[in-house]
């Protein structure tokens, strides 16, 4: 049976592995053995900061509405109960840049379910 020889994909592997580690700071980005656990812990860190990055997402929106609401004199609780009851499906994202960019169309939207 003929040898193996695994010098281009070794090399390549950690060529890799140095090329994603390129913005860590001192040994992490230049040594091997550093970098591989270096990049796994990035990776954890990336795939939680997806997730936490929804959440605060949804409570900056829900600021923003009852910013927005309080102006016209209600709470953001007073807002979402009237909106279950007329049956308005607007999401907190649209409602919050409704409220931020458009405060007119805002005042509308507030108008119509107060009727």
């Amino acid at each position: 049976m003929p040898r193996v020889k695994r010098g281009t994909s070794h090399v390549k592997r950690r060529t890799n592995i140095l090329k994603r580690a390129k913005g860590f700071k001192t040994k992490r980005k230049k040594i091997i053995k550093l970098a591989k656990p270096a990049l796994f812990k990035a990776g954890q860190y990336a795939y939680n900061s997806r997730k936490t990055k929804k959440r605060i997402m949804r409570r900056l929106w829900l600021v923003k509405i009852n910013a927005a609401v309080r102006e016209l004199g209600m709470s953001y609780s007073q807002l979402i109960g009237l909106m279950k009851k007329k049956n308005v499906e607007i999401d907190r994202k649209v409602l919050s840049q409704i409220g931020e960019k458009n405060p007119i169309i805002f005042t509308q939207v507030i108008d119509f379910l107060k009727k």
